[in-house]
């Protein structure tokens, strides 16, 4: 210490030099921050996308183009249908999961010690491109085509219409003349048709679909009095006119997410013209708050007036049937559809309105007119 103070100059030093060792560790630390956790999407992310309304192409290119990592067992699938997640963003997630597991079967190989390939190695737990390779076919929706001269023709996928009305279902001539359902259907109020096929996912059909809680909606009291829901099909003609009086189907619904095959079977129902407005498929009674309510117990085929056609469903595997009428069919409209085996089969109103899972099995028709000269 004396001899600092004797000489000025070497204290100045020391002060600097300490200075810049100070300075320099801090420097150091401000520079080198932990790296910035980059953020990878998951299932929830694409539902909240989902839910607030993103376009269905804005949604699958923020899942193509950023870093994730997706659950997409049966199960899972199951739920991101259940909350709208369309069939081409289930895809797109697929997709990315398959992409990514080379990479990540990279990583799991190298931190792993070398070990020699044995039986139950070969036998292993299938790694997430299997998975998903797996899960892939099972997402698709139903199909029916038109069995004729050896060849097939795919029908157009299509969506009923749902309106309320205080008519009571006694008739389907009386709720064709109800001046309230085929005005519904004018205005294009409720679940709003789409000639979807592999398109119903699509953002035009997902947004209408969306508007069918609140069909015909109004103050309503606390005791919900009972209203008829009528299933309809717009236009007054179905465009597919076949020459024939004994039509063959190939029905395939096997692959339908969220919905158990064995719970339906096909069938052939007639459609009754309604003032030259629309196709009524049927109606029921219900409570006035039914198709909003999440809970699956609306016995909606419990009591459904319809005008059923007596048809052979030969089931040839799960969810895969030949379908044709008992007997010739006479001129006029008619659609095939998919109905419960059990009449007591809940379902909840929010997937009927929403036209999802076992919703969708219910709403959806494809239809077709036998015409005056067919044979």
């Amino acid at each position: 210490m004396n001899s600092i103070s004797r000489n000025p100059f070497d204290a100045v030093v020391l002060v600097l030099v300490l200075a810049s060792v100070t300075l320099g560790a801090q420097t150091t630390h401000k520079a080198s921050p932990k790296p910035a956790q980059k953020s990878v999407m998951t299932n929830d992310d694409v539902v909240k996308m989902v839910q607030n309304k993103l376009p269905e192409s804005v949604v699958i290119a923020a899942i193509q183009s950023q870093k994730s990592k997706f659950s997409t067992s049966a199960s899972d699938l199951i739920k991101l249908q259940n909350a709208g997640v369309t069939e081409a963003e289930m895809n797109a997630m697929l997709a990315a999961s398959a992409g990514q597991s080379p990479t990540t079967a990279t990583s799991a190989a190298a931190a792993a010690p070398a070990q020699t390939p044995t039986a139950s190695a070969a036998t292993a737990a299938p790694t997430a491109a299997s998975e998903a390779a797996a899960a892939a076919p099972r997402s698709r929706l139903p199909q029916v085509a038109l069995i004729a001269n050896g060849s097939s023709q795919e029908l157009p996928l299509e969506k009923t219409q749902l309106a309320q009305t205080k008519t009571k279902p006694t008739s389907m001539k009386s709720l064709a003349g109800d001046s309230a359902v085929t005005q519904a259907f004018q205005a294009g109020i409720g679940t709003a048709t789409t000639s979807v096929a592999s398109r119903i996912g699509s953002t035009a059909g997902s947004s209408s679909v969306q508007q069918a809680g609140s069909v015909f909606s109004s103050m309503m009291s606390h005791r919900k009095p009972a209203v008829t829901y009528v299933w309809g099909v717009p236009n007054p003609t179905s465009a597919n006119v076949l020459q024939t009086v004994s039509p063959a189907f190939a029905v395939d619904f096997s692959r339908m997410p969220g919905v158990k095959p064995d719970d339906y079977e096909p069938t052939i129902v007639k459609l009754t013209p309604a003032q030259n407005t629309c196709r009524i498929v049927g109606a029921t009674e219900g409570k006035q708050d039914a198709s909003s309510d999440p809970a699956s117990d609306w016995q909606v085929y419990s009591r459904f007036l319809e005008e059923r056609v007596s048809a052979r469903a030969e089931k040839l595997a799960p969810g895969k049937y030949k379908l044709s009428p008992a007997s010739e069919l006479t001129p006029g409209e008619y659609a095939v559809v998919f109905r419960p085996i059990s009449k007591s089969k809940g379902f909840s109103g929010g997937d009927v309105a929403r036209a999802q899972g076992d919703g969708l099995m219910f709403d959806a028709v494809w239809t077709f007119q036998i015409s005056d000269s067919a044979q």
